[in-house]
């Protein structure tokens, strides 16, 4: 199994509540597909760069995990399918 770290904007438009839920159902999807998150990490609200979906903030959240290589493809399919998930992005975690 390989480490990577998956970074993503949840929109703001909901609460505290609906930003632990979505946290909670990326780490079952990751569950889902025989991986396991080893780390999270919220960085909280933040203003983007550009409006993404007409939304001006995101709350941040980057997610350091363990899978198969080809459990990665699945992964993004089911995060580019969550509505609140404006956008994100899923590289090879390599340790220096």
């Amino acid at each position: 199994m390989r480490e990577y770290e998956l970074t993503f904007i949840v929109s703001p438009s909901g609460e505290e509540d609906q930003l632990q839920a979505t946290i909670e159902r990326v780490s079952r999807l990751v569950a889902g597909v025989e991986g396991e998150v080893t780390d999270v990490q919220p960085w909280g609200r933040r203003r983007l760069a550009y409006p993404i979906r007409h939304q001006r903030d995101g709350y941040f959240v980057t997610l350091r995990l363990r899978c198969r290589a080809q459990a990665t493809a699945e992964i993004e399919r089911a995060l580019g399918l969550t509505e609140e998930v404006l956008r994100h992005l899923l590289v090879r975690w390599e340790a220096a």
